[in-house]
């Protein structure tokens, strides 16, 4: 992973993960349902830049 890409990581996609995860557990009934959703996306995500990438 590039410089750029670890900065980008770090400045926005952990901070906005974690606070989306917290934003979700404020909602008690579909607190569980958010979080699976979440999950998934940051998964596909991943995949997604993993496969485009080459793994570089």
């Amino acid at each position: 992973m590039s410089f750029p890409s670890l900065i980008f990581w770090l400045i926005f996609v952990i901070p906005l993960v974690v606070f989306l995860i917290w934003v979700m557990r404020q909602d008690k009934r579909r607190g569980v349902a958010g979080l699976l959703i979440l999950l998934t996306i940051v998964a596909v995500g991943i995949i997604y830049m993993y496969l485009k990438t080459g793994g570089q």
